[in-house]
Parts: C-alpha cells; sequence; structure tokens
C-alpha cells in the first residue's frame, strides 16, 4: 500500500495549510478536486509516488479540506486559494514549478496563469478548464450548491457532472455519493468555498497572454469535455488529451493519465 510522505505545514496568510514532499528534480504542485485531499487524489492512487519517482513530487490539502485550515468565511477563498500555492513556493523558496490540478485544482491553476504565470514551468487542467464567463446563472447556481453543502445534500452538484448519456442517478445514489464526498469535510467550510466561485473567474485572454505550456486532461464522458475543446479553439498552446471512457469521477486514477501527465511533464521539462 502506497504510503503518504510525513506531515508538513506552513502558514498562508493566516491560515495552516498540511503539505507533503518527496523526491527530487524540479517541483511538481498537485491540487486536488473539491471535497477531495492530497490523500484520496493523488496518494491513494499512486500518481503522488510515481511522480516522485521523477520530479521532486508536492501535494497539499487545499484550504477548507483535509487536514488544512478550514475557515467559513467566503472571503477566505476565492483567489486566495491560488495564492496559497504562491505561498507554498515562496516557503519552500522554489522559484519555479510545474503545477498539476484536478476539478477545483484546475480551476485554481487557470488563475495562477492569470494572476503568476512567471511562477510555472508548466500548467496542467485536469477534469476542469478554468472557471470562464461566469453568469448570473452560474452565481445562482453556485448559491444552490452552497446551499445543499450545508444541508449535507450534493444533488446539485452530482446532477452537474453526471456523465452525459447516462441516466441520472436517483435519491439513494445520490445519498451514498453525498456521504462519501463529504466523509471528514466541513461541510460550512465547502459551502463558503462554493460562495467564492465568482473570484474565481478567468478571461480568456488571461490565459491566452500566459506563456506556459499547458495540458488539458479529460475523461470522453465528463460533463466538463464540451467546454475544453472549446478553449482549446480560443488557446492555441493548449495540448488537449482525451481519456477514452473516463468520467469526471474516474479520469484520475485512470493509467493513460498518469502516462499523458509524465509524458507532458518529461517533454518540457529540463530532464529531456
Amino acid at each position: 500500500m502506497t504510503r503518504t510522505p510525513a506531515d508538513r505545514y506552513f502558514d498562508s496568510a493566516g491560515v495552516t495549510l498540511r503539505y507533503v514532499d518527496a523526491g527530487s528534480g524540479e517541483a511538481v504542485v498537485l491540487l486536488h478536486s473539491f471535497t477531495g485531499n492530497l490523500d484520496r487524489d493523488f496518494v491513494r492512487g499512486g500518481l503522488f509516488a510515481a511522480l516522485a519517482g521523477r520530479y521532486r513530487a508536492i501535494a497539499f490539502d487545499l484550504r477548507g479540506h483535509g487536514r488544512s485550515g478550514k475557515p467559513h468565511d467566503p472571503r477566505q477563498y476565492g483567489r486566495e486559494m491560488a495564492l496559497d500555492v504562491v505561498r507554498l513556493l515562496d516557503h519552500m523558496q522554489l522559484d519555479r514549478a510545474h503545477v498539476v490540478g484536478y476539478s477545483l485544482g484546475a480551476h485554481i491553476v487557470a488563475q495562477l496563469l492569470s494572476l503568476h504565470p512567471e511562477r510555472f514551468i508548466t500548467a496542467t487542467l485536469a477534469g476542469a478548464p478554468g472557471r470562464r464567463h461566469w453568469s448570473d446563472d452560474d452565481e445562482r447556481r453556485a448559491s444552490i450548491e452552497a446551499h445543499e453543502m450545508e444541508q449535507g445534500v450534493l444533488r446539485t452538484q452530482i446532477l452537474r457532472l453526471w456523465p452525459p448519456g447516462i441516466p441520472p442517478p436517483g435519491d439513494e445514489e445520490i445519498r451514498i455519493r453525498t456521504a462519501t464526498y463529504l466523509e471528514g469535510n466541513d461541510a460550512a467550510a465547502l459551502a463558503a468555498v462554493r460562495r467564492a466561485n465568482r473570484d474565481q473567474v478567468v478571461g480568456d485572454d488571461a490565459l491566452s497572454n500566459a506563456a506556459v505550456p499547458i495540458l488539458g486532461l479529460v475523461g470522453s464522458r465528463d460533463a466538463y469535455r464540451d467546454a475544453f475543446i472549446a478553449l482549446a479553439k480560443s488557446l492555441p498552446q493548449l495540448e488537449l488529451i482525451e481519456i477514452d471512457g473516463a468520467t469526471h469521477d474516474d479520469a484520475l486514477p485512470r493509467a493513460e493519465f498518469r502516462e499523458a501527465l509524465l509524458a507532458f511533464l518529461d517533454a518540457h521539462s529540463g530532464r529531456r
């Protein structure tokens, strides 16, 4: 069984964040999904160990998640989640790193390319293409999902990310999935994360102007697939790879995901 490296902690603008660090060479920072944590997303499936075999792998629990601090004020999230990555690099005295995000982590990566592209060697948007073109409907949906989160329900979120073309889940399956996602989490903190989504919106120009190689990884049955295809048309430096048959929930642990990521990093690192 894959073991998690020893926990380390640092203060990020008043919020204590937990991170792990293993391997050597160019740094690769990993950002997990909403309701996830570094163990569930990266360690258990073996991705962290695979990266640590070639690079210096660094993963941390995003604020509001895992063993990191969990403020309940939405003003403590939004772009603060992106700035946490820059503060971690500063804490570790790293000028630049590769950055890889899945789902919520990918939304954060997209914002990092807007705020501090100079700090990154490459960027990987996996399972989500960044928050773009935010509308009043998006704001209403985020508010509904935050309210449901506080009630211990993830119905709207689960249905939003459900694979296209597959019959939607019934109440019992939604209940089971909700319990899995919320296990060990602070629902009030996660609701605050959701209410701050607008503060993570990135315009197309910000991504286009980032002189950083970008990899897009998405399952062919992911609800975000069409958004990735639209992004590829406006972002010429995006290398888009579809993982055949994968959904939003099961793309990350797939061998194809790991192989595509390692190939991309190798192609754009000093190791080549």
